[in-house]
């Protein structure tokens, strides 16, 4: 079986960083992360405008790599997530996730049994394709396969401890600019409510064995808040976002020179 490197990291005691993918979309995508340091790929089916079979071409690419592929796919089409947890993905991130039923829900689609209800469609590529006794096989993957459930609502805060002792789940990570926005205060990740929730969220993993994340905090005063307090798996960024930055200053450097 192909390691977690993510989840190795995280067992270790480290913090495990993603690189948000949004617009790149070849089979270097896990290199180029790797090369930069990274641990793993947030792949994201969610806001991205991947296919099912881009987002899975680029998590195969990636397993030789130690960058972990993780794809996000929607609430809504829950489906995906078992299609592309059989198509080298290492995990899955499921947004909008406010209560304990819907995170059951995702235990069903996403764990096989004991825990949920996947079925098995043979040997995956995280198991280099080779054929291993049915029950191993399904026990290895589901130790290995993150389920991560995104709390993005007051709700989802609210209902964060009974959302975290669903078997099966295994990171609670926050949207924090989804999360603001439904608090009212829209872009403010400092904000008193906000450490609350982070706060409310982080205990509750604690108190049930679970991974604490956080997503839309990449600032160097907040940042190093969260993390101290507890959080885990940590998205750093999307590919777009951390790009703009070096062109325009490569862009403004030749500009001022060819003049």
């Amino acid at each position: 079986m192909i390691e977690n490197h993510a989840l190795a990291r995280i067992k270790a005691g480290g913090v495990a960083l993603g690189l948000g993918v949004h617009h790149l979309r070849t089979a270097a995508t896990g290199m180029l992360a790797e090369a930069a340091g990274f641990d793993w790929l947030f792949i994201d089916a969610e806001h991205g405008g991947f296919s099912e079979d881009q987002a899975t071409q680029i998590a195969i690419a990636a397993l030789p790599t130690r960058v972990t592929p993780i794809v996000r796919v929607c609430k809504g089409a829950l489906d995906q997530a078992p299609r592309v947890l059989d198509n080298g993905a290492m995990g899955v991130v499921i947004p909008h996730i406010d209560t304990a039923e819907e995170a059951r829900a995702v235990v069903d689609a996403c764990k096989y049994p004991p825990l949920g209800h996947r079925s098995l469609g043979g040997p995956p590529a995280q198991a280099r394709f080779v054929a291993m006794p049915a029950g191993e096989l399904m026990a290895e993957m589901n130790q290995r396969l993150l389920t991560v459930v995104m709390i993005e609502t007051p709700q989802a805060v609210e209902n964060a401890e009974a959302i975290a002792a669903v078997p099966g789940i295994d990171s609670l990570m926050i949207g924090t600019s989804d999360l603001t926005a439904e608090m009212g205060i829209p872009g403010q990740i400092g904000h008193e409510r906000v450490k609350a929730a982070y706060a409310a969220v982080i205990g509750a993993c604690a108190k049930h064995g679970k991974i604490a994340g956080m997503g839309g905090v990449y600032d160097e005063q907040n940042a190093p808040i969260y993390i101290g307090m507890g959080v885990r798996l940590v998205l750093s960024g999307s590919d777009h976002a951390l790009m703009m930055p070096a062109l325009k200053a490569r862009a403004g450097f030749l500009r001022s020179i060819a003049v």
